[in-house]
């Protein structure tokens, strides 16, 4: 069995999903569902159990033989997060927690790290998990912090050559756009931010830029679709000999603009955009640039490409977003 924690949520589902079509084995998901519509990410999925978060490691110990693998995607995820007591419980504790657990139990751990930890970019964004690698950077906000103190934490362990899991992997996401992201709201990817406004007829609405740098929608960004970022982790399911930190992106960052594009066109549309100000809460935060350097997880033996953005796009529209059935 299979635990992923975060199950029902966007990256979360979609490996949920990708087991299941697999035949890999049955699937535990741990996740809050609530009141609202976060239940559809799940409702095609043939289950083993659904675990509310308080209940996980409970469960685990009740079942830890037949574990094969925990999947972490479980996080306070989003970026405009101010609660730091929250953000530490979740993304720090309860990582923690499953760390020394799996390490206990001899369980792989594959767990979400972010881009996020990359702060504004200045250093770049080598995916070096060494102790002196991961104190250079300086993350902007409460969720970045919450995600590279954990990273931190396990390059402490590793150094110092505490008890570890059999197999460990972080993934520092970057820009994941694709299928079950509805209930984020505010927090969707502008991919289905831009679909929902093309759809109805109006421009897409980007940030104006107030870097000199950068012309308007030409802020970059490294774009994966969630279905790279699914096989990556089935990857290294399969490569238990390879651990360690890793960015997972497509390695090729492209501009807001051409991914507005991209969805006009998927649509068989002209693209229309539209720029407005930067909110000032975010504006002296804001990335310009983001770019996966890939190289380390190549050098594990991981040789599939990353698909385009249009390509992605694309499927996301045509499969997803414009049919009658948007869920995976």
């Amino acid at each position: 069995m299979y635990v992923v924690t975060g199950g029902a949520g966007f990256i979360g589902s979609n490996i949920v999903a990708a087991i299941e079509e697999r035949g890999l084995g049955p699937v535990a998901v741990c996740d809050r569902l609530g009141a609202g519509e976060k239940w559809r990410n799940i409702a095609k999925r043939d289950l083993f159990d659904v675990v509310p978060p308080d209940g996980l490691f409970q469960f685990l110990d009740s079942h830890g033989p037949g574990v094969r693998a925990v999947i972490h995607m479980g996080a306070v995820s989003a970026t405009t997060q101010v609660d730091a007591d929250l953000a530490v419980k979740t993304n720090f504790g309860v990582s923690l927690g499953l760390w020394r657990w799996c390490a206990a139990e001899k369980v792989p751990l594959i767990y979400a790290s972010s881009a996020a930890t990359y702060g504004a970019g200045d250093g770049g964004f080598d995916d070096d998990g060494s102790v002196a690698g991961l104190a250079r950077l300086r993350p902007l906000n409460v969720y970045g912090w919450s995600k590279h103190l954990f990273d931190r934490r396990v390059a402490r362990m590793i150094a110092d050559n505490e008890p570890r899991p059999p197999q460990w992997a972080g993934l520092k996401f970057f820009n994941v756009y694709g299928p079950n992201e509805y209930h984020k709201a505010g927090q969707e990817s502008v991919v289905a931010q831009v679909f929902a406004r093309a759809r109805a007829g109006g421009p897409a609405r980007l940030f104006k830029s107030h870097n000199p740098k950068y012309e308007d929608g030409g802020q970059l960004r490294d774009f994966i679709w969630v279905g790279d970022c699914v096989d990556v982790i089935l990857w290294l399911i399969e490569h238990r000999k390879v651990s360690g930190l890793f960015n997972c992106g497509s390695g090729r960052a492209r501009s807001f603009k051409d991914l507005a594009a991209a969805v006009f066109r998927a649509q068989g549309k002209e693209p229309r955009i539209e720029y407005t100000p930067t909110p000032e809460s975010i504006r002296e935060k804001y990335q310009y640039f983001t770019e996966a350097r890939m190289q380390r997880l190549r050098k594990t033996g991981y040789t599939k490409p990353f698909i385009s953005v249009e390509e992605g796009v694309g499927t996301y529209v045509t499969r997803f977003l414009a049919a009658a059935d948007a869920y995976r």
